[in-house]
């Protein structure tokens, strides 16, 4: 949903306060109306693009309604981009903090607005097609990842958004957990692929910065240069740990012609974008870091991106979510578990 009024969501943010908060604490914001454009709404944290002219930033907050204790952090995602920002341009710039009920009775940031565009399934018109656009692309996002795990993140300041001691065994027993809390369906191979994740824990062999998110649709590009990548987006899951891990997600939503459906927006399996196993290689190649035990990694990656969509269809099934989009998504579910099956008996790279 896309709104551009001046009271969206007036119910819940007194925009007002919010407006003269802005004026009061940036200076070079321009004599113009302020304008609202509202970019997501549900679960995940809430996105609006605020500007004044040609002066733009954008707004993040949680989510209307009652939240997780500790979901949400919009202070921790504020004070990572302060430090990120400083040493990965490509992380936005935060603005400001700001805790007061009376503006919106949650606590939120703004940033800075990058420019660019986010692919789901849909190439921008200027980049002519996939046979030309898709190596290049392929190449831009595995730059950008190694990019981000090169930077020095205890010369950074960075060492204490995450314990990179233990990561990756967390976040194993901590996604077992979540898909059991949200499990409606007996999906054949899902004990054994879990069973298989803890007792093949492969060693970490370095520690980065994690983005936890790292895929095509939350890097903006250049709108008339797929080379340029503008602007990495949503920092709110980055940690500390093993670099593989990002890689794995990266690989795992990185879908290709023959893949099944896996219940999200594909661009990858265009004619001209890497396989799987040319992502791996070229990273390989140019991280110089040792993927032999990618296979686990891809495979967890689409054992969370399972988990993920299971926990919205738990959520639609239980009438929390009123949207038939989500009626199938447990047969997504079932073939992302098959993928994570098959990436761990070499089928797949």
């Amino acid at each position: 949903m896309e709104t551009n009024h001046p009271i969206v969501d007036h119910q819940h943010i007194d925009w007002k306060r919010f407006e003269r908060l802005l004026r009061d604490s940036i200076e070079e914001i321009p004599n113009e109306p302020m304008k609202i454009k509202k970019f997501s709404e549900g679960y995940s944290n809430l996105t609006y693009l605020v500007s004044f002219g040609e002066w733009e930033t954008v707004l993040r907050r949680p989510p209307f309604g009652e939240i997780p204790k500790k979901a949400h952090d919009m202070q921790r995602e504020y004070t990572i981009l302060s430090k990120i920002n400083k040493v990965y341009p490509l992380a936005p710039k935060p603005y400001l903090y700001n805790e007061d009920p009376e503006i919106m009775g949650r606590h939120f940031y703004i940033m800075e607005k990058k420019q660019g565009v986010a692919i789901d399934d849909v190439l921008p018109a200027a980049y002519r097609d996939s046979t030309v656009a898709g190596p290049t692309i392929s190449k831009s996002i595995i730059q950008a990842l190694i990019e981000l795990q090169s930077i020095d993140y205890k010369k950074a300041n960075l060492i204490d958004i995450g314990r990179p001691e233990g990561y990756l065994e967390r976040q194993v027993n901590s996604w077992i957990k979540r898909y059991q809390h949200s499990k409606t369906d007996e999906i054949q191979g899902v004990h054994e692929l879990e069973t298989w994740f803890l007792k093949h824990l492969p060693a970490t062999k370095e520690t980065t910065i994690v983005h936890n998110d790292f895929k095509l649709n939350n890097l903006l590009l250049d709108h008339e240069d797929p080379s340029k990548v503008n602007g990495v987006l949503d920092w709110e899951l980055s940690t500390i740990g093993d670099p593989m891990t990002d890689l794995g997600a990266t690989v795992a939503y990185w879908n290709q012609s023959g893949d099944p459906d896996l219940g999200i927006n594909v661009v990858t399996n265009q004619p001209g974008f890497f396989s799987r196993r040319e992502f791996v290689e070229l990273y390989a190649t140019e991280s110089g870091r040792d993927v032999s035990h990618i296979n686990y990694y891809v495979a967890f990656g689409f054992y969370k991106l399972g988990v993920i969509l299971q926990q919205i269809y738990a959520r639609w099934a239980k009438g929390e979510i009123e949207d038939n989009r989500f009626e199938n998504l447990n047969k997504a579910v079932a073939n992302i578990f098959e993928m994570a099956n098959l990436t761990r008996a070499n089928k797949i790279l």
